[in-house]
């Protein structure tokens, strides 16, 4: 079972990120509909902007994975696709960069083959929500009834797979159940999770993207200072009001 998504019209640039550090990839992971693209909108404003001003330009900064732009070779089929995940991390996301990378995979191997390593990752963010509003929202999104929708959440075997071209399975999303999703990052111990709540996201806005961005700079090879001002006009040009108005 796969859930339909829509495909971008726009190539996005490669990764443009940090090229003084020797680092590798960052995951802002989650469930679909979780808050994930509201989470990468603030981390795009305060990495990739000048003055913490959000653009759709700056969003696209941060890729997502797996995805065809980010395949080497055409994958024949789901399981030939997740052989290729590792290989490709480390040919498209540089050693020398540090790179922010969303994805919807489930850490659970698929078909014995791993998502990532410690050798390719550095660490996560996970980003959860109450799965009664990713129901909810799952449901709106894709134009789903409830039982469909809460039918594909418990499924084990459930994927996400974007239009393939030429029956190119590259793009092959590994979601598992909501609950075994959830679980293979939480009981991971490959690398270190910063596990957030979305909604405490939108009620402890300040204390839960600073955390974030001080778990990210933890990880440079140079410290970077906090830049409150940059911080502050982040989260404003990032609330769900201004993200609506510019979409």
């Amino acid at each position: 079972v796969s859930l339909p998504t829509r495909r971008s019209r726009v190539r996005p640039p490669l990764p443009a990120p940090f090229d003084e550090y020797l680092l590798m990839i960052i995951w802002i992971a989650s469930y679909p509909k979780s808050g994930n693209t509201y989470l990468r909108s603030f981390l795009a404003s305060y990495y990739f902007s000048k003055n913490g001003k959000f653009s759709f330009e700056h969003l696209l900064k941060i890729h997502q994975f797996p995805n065809m732009k980010f395949s080497k070779t055409k994958s024949v089929s789901q399981e030939e696709a997740s052989k290729n995940w590792i290989f490709n991390q480390n040919f498209f996301f540089n050693k020398k960069n540090l790179n922010l990378v969303k994805t919807h995979n489930c850490l659970s191997p698929f078909k014995g083959n791993k998502f990532t390593t410690k050798n390719e990752t550095l660490g996560a963010i996970y980003i959860v929500r109450d799965p009664r509003n990713v129901i909810t929202s799952l449901t709106h999104h894709y134009s789903l009834d409830y039982k469909t929708a809460f039918n594909h959440m418990i499924n084990e075997h459930a994927t996400l797979l974007e239009t393939s071209f030429d029956k190119d399975f590259s793009n092959f999303t590994f979601l598992n159940s909501w609950s075994n999703h959830f679980k293979s990052w939480k009981e991971n111990s490959m690398f270190e999770v910063l596990f957030i709540k979305y909604e405490d996201l939108e009620k402890n806005k300040e204390e839960k993207f600073k955390k974030i961005i001080l778990f990210i700079n933890k990880f440079k090879k140079e410290n970077s200072d906090f830049n409150h001002k940059k911080f502050l006009n982040s989260i404003k040009s990032t609330n769900f009001s201004n993200l609506r108005n510019k979409e």
